[in-house]
């Protein structure tokens, strides 16, 4: 009930009358049945603004930390993200990676939609970054089809001369794998099928696309104080080979 009063109560509305967010593609999310809602990361507006353009409920897999607080504010936080849709995982380890995936399965199984973001993290300098595989693993191991998402920022001129973002959301055609059914846990098809996903949401966003995972990217500017394109330009491969490693569709 928490997650309807937001959004046609307490935030939808009013994000709606303010940022006027924009959907293209909405058709392409089915209308019953489990999908992977597969996008960009560049704001923590990002789940506010995808599921305003959907008639059915969006379930996102967020950090446990916004679960884990104590006093009344941390209660108040626990209770906001567990009615907003929000499960909580724990990103702090490879088991802890396993366990996320199993509640994403475990939502998909359930048929509804899946909200998730395969770089991990918020994007560093607005660049699309590396997927991780988890996407893909949930993907084959429940039949679900993945429908890539693109959020687009750009600002709009207000009359009194102030600016505020423009929202675009685009819904891509749905990604069916089947083609690949029991191969699950083969990490060589898992990163194929990641790499076509963020190609796809590449193409959808008209980002910069970087073969560096953002995670890596924000720790490295956390231990060096580098901006995320001084340190990106250590960790990624000499332009050709970079080429020979950017995402490419396989659905031809």
């Amino acid at each position: 009930m928490f997650y309807w009063f937001l959004k046609f109560v307490a935030i939808g509305p009013l994000a709606h009358v303010l940022f006027r967010p924009q959907a293209e593609g909405v058709e392409n999310v089915p209308a019953a049945g489990s999908a992977i809602l597969a996008s960009n990361h560049l704001s923590a507006a990002d789940w506010v603004f995808m599921p305003l353009s959907l008639r059915r409920r969006v379930t996102f897999l967020a950090k446990a930390e916004y679960f884990t607080g104590t006093g009344v504010k941390g209660f108040a936080r626990r209770a906001f993200f567990t009615g907003a849709g929000q499960v909580p995982i724990d990103r702090s380890s490879a088991s802890a990676a396993e366990a996320a995936i199993e509640t994403g399965k475990r939502i998909l199984i359930e048929g509804k939609l899946l909200g998730i973001y395969p770089e991990g993290t918020r994007s560093p300098d607005g660049r699309l970054y590396r997927g991780k595989i988890g996407v893909a693993r949930m993907a084959l191991d429940t039949g679900a089809p993945v429908i890539p998402v693109a959020m687009v920022y750009g600002s709009r001129k207000l009359p009194f001369g102030k600016r505020i973002p423009r929202v675009r959301v685009r819904f891509g055609k749905s990604l069916d794998f089947s083609r690949y059914e029991g191969l699950s846990g083969d990490r060589f098809v898992e990163r194929s099928i990641t790499d076509e996903i963020m190609y796809e949401i590449m193409d959808l966003s008209g980002q910069e696309y970087v073969d560096v995972y953002g995670a890596t990217v924000k720790k490295s500017m956390d231990a060096t104080g580098k901006s995320a394109p001084d340190v990106v330009a250590k960790l990624q491969p000499p332009p050709d080979e970079a080429a020979d490693r950017a995402p490419t569709s396989l659905a031809g």
